[in-house]
């Protein structure tokens, strides 16, 4: 009992801080909301490289398990917060059963989130290697846009084409690997040297 009366003795003795401690408390909230705490960095908005791959190379399958593209690159980094690859020095082979392969490199690209877009740029080399009824044919541009799923490909840039007997300058080209079609855009200029008879 004598506990108990000793403890309402010292509540007693605080009684007359309250209101000075509710007055404090008041006066810090009122405190917080005149000055707003600094804005903590978004980390959803940075673009840092979540893995990197070296000496990667990688083989896409057709429908009926079938090699399709063999792809290689130096190296291959990712952005999570864009879902965007990014590839140097990369390599890729057309290995389609009823057409002739065709090698395309260049010294950077970059593959779209969901990976049915390429984009190649800086010494893009697109190589149609011969066979028995055609010559090597090559096209030399900047930038080469490539969608793998339809064999198709374009650029705006300007771009050179060469064969054995022949050099074509043009700026922008469409290719269509499935029908054999390359449709030149603009500021066609071609030379072609006939056989020394």
């Amino acid at each position: 009992m004598t506990r108990l009366k000793d403890l309402a003795e010292r509540l007693r003795s605080w009684l007359p801080l309250i209101p000075l401690l509710l007055l404090l408390a008041g006066t810090y909230w009122l405190n917080q909301q005149v000055h707003p705490q600094e804005a903590r960095p978004d980390d959803s908005k940075r673009h840092d490289v979540d893995y990197s791959v070296e000496n990667i190379s990688s083989v896409t399958l057709d429908e009926l398990g079938h090699p399709r593209y063999l792809m290689t690159a130096e190296k291959m980094w990712h952005y999570p917060d864009d879902d965007t690859t990014f590839l140097d020095h990369p390599h890729f082979i057309s290995l389609q059963s009823n057409r002739w392969p065709i090698a395309t490199s260049s010294l950077t690209g970059k593959v779209s989130s969901r990976g049915d877009e390429v984009f190649l740029y800086d010494d893009v080399k697109v190589m149609r290697l011969p066979d028995l009824e055609r010559d090597m044919l090559t096209f030399n541009t900047e930038y080469l846009h490539i969608i793998p799923n339809k064999d198709q490909a374009d650029t705006d840039y300007p771009v050179t084409i060469n064969t054995q007997r022949d050099t074509i300058n043009a700026v922008g080209m469409t290719l269509d690997n499935k029908l054999q079609i390359t449709h030149l855009l603009s500021s066609v200029h071609a030379t072609h040297v006939p056989p020394v008879k």
